[in-house]
């Protein structure tokens, strides 16, 4: 990674000097949404990150519990404004669940704006999506066209607890998301690529890359949060939601007017729900199936990315080309 920063490193649990100096990409962990229910999955997602190239330490109110939330709404607010201050190489959400659509009218969007401009890379996904979708609306995730290597900016994908810290996996998570993660951020990760369904052979879009958590994408609508973004490719994915809430929210995307604005839509997993004896054939494919049938923007699936093991990075609010070839889909930029 170009810029590698010398640093202090403090010690994660008790937060004392260790007179320690570091060359390794610096990294924090930081939970600006859900309660992080024990400190294992951390601790052991501390060691997998340091193993695999990063100096790694965490916030100093990253265990703190208050209701439901890792911390009242003061508390995960400072934290967001200390690592926006401190401007790792990386700052990694422990979790998602709920919390940051309390804090978006009271971020400080050009000290995060300035975070980026200093080369920090804002990485995590469900929940998370309503700080990343947030910063692009308020100017503060960086350009959309950056120079090649550049990793600063905001990244869906992968959170400190499950996918370095699970406690079924020796490694702490799954080896495929761990090995994308540290090539995007060292700057090698140019692109990456999927299996469709057949009939978009030959389809090219260009345009800004955003979404994330649909749930989320949906409550942002209608906010000053919420990204006015034309001629972009728009990707989705969500957990523990019927194919008929998913059809819902995706037609009020519809009628809102954002789905035809897009130059395409990437669907990634859907997964968690549970079938209904009411459904009577009724499934995701016949709501997309419909959703396709209400707009001529492109709606593709198998996008690796949501609430499962496996799931890749992907830059938001950055110019990306989208090429399909066969049922081969390719993501550059």
């Amino acid at each position: 990674m170009s810029g590698v920063r010398h640093l202090v490193l403090v010690d994660p649990f008790v937060g004392e000097n260790v007179g320690m100096t570091d060359t390794r990409p610096s990294l924090i962990i930081f939970s600006p949404s859900g309660i992080v229910p024990a400190a294992a999955p951390v601790r052991k997602a501390l060691k997998r990150l340091n193993a695999l190239g990063f100096a790694s330490t965490l916030d100093a109110s990253a265990l703190s519990k208050h209701q439901r939330f890792a911390g009242d709404d003061a508390t995960r607010l400072d934290s967001i404004h200390r690592v926006a201050e401190a401007a790792p190489h990386v700052a990694l959400a422990a979790r998602g669940g709920y919390g940051l659509t309390r804090l978006l009218d009271q971020i400080e969007w050009p000290l995060i704006a300035q975070s980026v401009e200093r080369g920090t890379a804002w990485v995590g996904y469900s929940d998370v999506t309503a700080l990343q979708l947030a910063a692009i609306a308020h100017k503060a995730a960086g350009p959309e066209s950056v120079g090649e290597g550049v990793t600063a900016g905001f990244w869906a994908g992968p959170m400190a607890n499950e996918d370095f810290g699970h406690k079924d996996s020796v490694d702490g998570g799954d080896d495929v998301t761990q090995e994308v993660f540290v090539e995007a951020m060292t700057g090698e990760l140019e692109a990456v690529g999927f299996r469709t369904e057949a009939g978009f052979d030959g389809l090219e879009a260009r345009g800004r890359l955003w979404g994330g958590n649909l749930a989320v994408v949906q409550a942002l609508l209608g906010t000053p949060h919420f990204p006015k973004i034309k001629g972009g490719v728009l990707f989705l994915e969500d957990v523990n939601e019927h194919p008929y809430r998913i059809e819902r929210t995706l037609l009020q995307l519809h009628q809102a007017g954002v789905l035809d604005q897009q130059k395409a839509v990437l669907l990634g997993t859907f997964n968690g729900f549970k079938k209904s004896p009411l459904d009577r054939g009724y499934n995701l494919k016949a709501a997309i199936a419909y959703l396709r049938s209400q707009t001529t923007t492109p709606i593709l699936t198998g996008l690796p990315f949501g609430h499962v093991p496996t799931k890749l990075c992907l830059p938001l609010g950055r110019k990306v080309n989208l090429v399909v070839q066969g049922r081969d889909v390719l993501v550059m930029w």
